[in-house]
Formats: structure tokens, C-alpha cells, sequence
């Protein structure tokens, strides 16, 4: 085993960057800039400017010409406001979905989601149990106003419509999947989608969600799920063969906001505009094609 790497001051952390190729302009920025990001999450962005080993496919401890910390710091900056833009557009998504999903599983039994053999076999799986205690966790936790006034006024018991709103993405994702096939249905109808591949989608974006909440790189990264596209669907057809880019994640936020009619203000198409131009890390790493502000998906829609 490795020993553990040596503690580094930000002026020794500067100079390792410089011995490895990096152009580093103003070094005192460089310090500062360093004290307030970690050297480690901005190795995340400065990775793709490293040399390869050509017979090992390597990356080496060196930087190809160009690589500049400043052109790093902007990487990351766009990151951030990608980051931003994430949580803008897909709050609104997340708020229909909860709604869709309490109203639909409503109409069945106001406490349905409670009772595994009412919402059916898809439920009666050690799965729920592990779902229904995190939201009784999640009841304990909470804070909100109406846990106290239905705690009072009815015994504790809170119907669907309002659980659903101390659930998170990921909660929310596996009650959906756990409903029956009816409501799932009737939602993923909705969005044209079929209940696997909605199923699939919310995944996707609970994984999304997570990494934009908790800081991590949204460029240049490689997600492990994968949505289920319908193919009857040309619009999809862009993200065919990137769905596990980002660009292929984002294009389904893009879609969901699209079929629930909500207002678009444009944050993602926005954010991806400002991506720093420069020779050395191409844009088509976030696996954007050529023209795709033209797309019917992320052209701005004005109403």
C-alpha cells in the first residue's frame, strides 16, 4: 500500500501544478483561489488536460500545451452555474411530479402508499419497508407547519397529497415505482413516456439532482444509468447515443418541462452558452452535438 500523500502548503500546491506543465499567471490568485476550492475538486477539471500515454490510454502527470489554472477556474465556474441551472429547472419538474403522484394515488386511497398490499405487487417487496421507514424518518425530521396541524387534527395520519411533500426526489422516485401499474401509467401517459421508461428517467434525475446538491462535477462526467428513451420519439434522438453524458441528462429535464407546459426561462440553454471557449477542452465533452440551441428541446419557449 501507497503511503499517504505529504501535506502541501497552497504555494507548494501552485508549484507542483507549474513542474507539471501548468501555466500558472498570477500565483498569489492561484493561492487564493486554491484556500476556497481544494486542489482536489478542481483536479476534476483540470484531468482532461493532462497528457496520455498512448500504449497505456494513462493519464500522466503532466499537462498539455495550453493547460492554464486560469482556463481551470472557469471550467469550474461554468460548472457551478450549470450546477445552478440544474436545480432551477428541475425544481419546478420535481414539484409536478409530486403533485401527479399524490393525486393519482389519491384517487385509490388517501393512505394507500402505507399499505403495500393495497398499492399492489410491485410494493410487497422488503423494498417498502425500507421506504416507509425513511419517511417516517423523514416525518420526524421535518419542520413543516401541516405535519403538526394533521399530528393534531387527525391523528398523525397525513393522506397522499400531503405526504408527498416531505418526500425527496429519490423517495418520490421509488413510490412511483412501486404504485400500481394503473397510476403509473395513467402519469407516464402524461409525459408520453411508457411507466418503465418514466420509471428509468426519475432515476436518472434523483442521480442528477444528488450530484448538483452536493457540489460534484457535472462536466465531463459519465453516469451509470441510463433513461429509457421511447423511440418513437425523434426528438430523443439527439441523446441516442450520449444518454450517459450530461448533455443526455440534461435533454431530459428539458423534455419533462416541456410536456407539463411549465414556464421556461431558459436557465439550462443559458448556462451551456457560457461555456469557456478554448482549444485545449472542447465543448462536445458535455456530449452536445453541433446546432443543438436550434433543437425543438432547447430552443426557449416564450409562452
Amino acid at each position: 500500500m501507497d503511503d499517504l500523500k505529504p501535506f502541501r502548503s497552497y504555494a507548494d500546491q501552485v508549484s507542483i501544478l507549474e513542474s507539471r506543465g501548468m501555466l500558472v499567471e498570477d500565483r498569489g490568485r492561484a493561492e487564493r483561489q486554491l484556500r476556497t476550492l481544494n486542489y482536489y475538486r478542481l483536479s476534476g477539471y483540470w484531468h482532461t488536460m493532462r497528457k496520455v500515454d498512448r500504449a497505456t490510454k494513462r493519464s500522466l502527470d503532466s499537462f498539455r500545451p495550453g493547460a492554464t489554472f486560469d482556463l481551470v477556474v472557469e471550467l469550474y465556474e461554468f460548472d457551478e452555474r450549470l450546477r445552478a441551472a440544474i436545480f432551477a429547472e428541475l425544481a419546478p419538474v420535481e414539484l409536478a411530479v409530486r403533485a401527479l403522484i399524490g393525486h393519482h394515488l389519491g384517487k385509490i386511497d388517501p393512505l394507500v402508499y402505507l399499505d403495500p398490499h393495497k398499492m399492489g405487487p410491485l410494493a410487497v417487496t422488503p423494498k417498502h419497508d425500507v421506504w416507509r421507514r425513511r419517511f417516517k424518518k423523514a416525518i420526524r425530521s421535518s419542520k413543516e407547519e401541516f405535519i403538526e396541524h394533521h399530528k393534531n387534527q387527525y391523528s398523525g395520519s397525513l393522506p397522499i397529497w400531503v405526504a408527498v411533500e416531505v418526500m425527496d426526489w429519490g423517495m418520490l422516485s421509488h413510490l412511483y415505482g412501486m404504485s400500481p401499474v394503473r397510476v403509473r401509467d395513467d402519469i407516464a401517459v402524461i409525459f408520453h413516456l411508457s411507466a418503465p421508461q418514466l420509471g428509468s428517467w426519475l432515476k436518472c434525475l434523483n442521480i442528477l439532482r444528488n450530484y448538483a446538491a452536493h457540489h460534484a462535477r457535472i462536466f465531463n462526467r459519465s453516469f451509470d444509468i441510463k433513461p429509457k428513451l421511447c423511440k418513437k420519439d425523434e426528438r430523443l434522438n439527439i441523446i441516442r447515443e450520449v444518454t450517459n453524458r450530461s448533455f443526455g441528462q440534461l435533454t431530459l429535464v428539458r423534455y419533462l418541462s416541456h410536456e407539463l407546459g411549465l414556464p421556461d426561462r431558459g436557465q439550462l440553454p443559458s448556462a451551456l452558452t457560457t461555456f469557456p471557449e478554448n482549444d485545449l477542452v472542447p465543448f462536445s465533452r458535455l456530449g452536445a452535438p453541433q446546432g443543438w440551441q436550434d433543437h425543438p428541446l432547447w430552443v426557449v419557449r416564450t409562452t
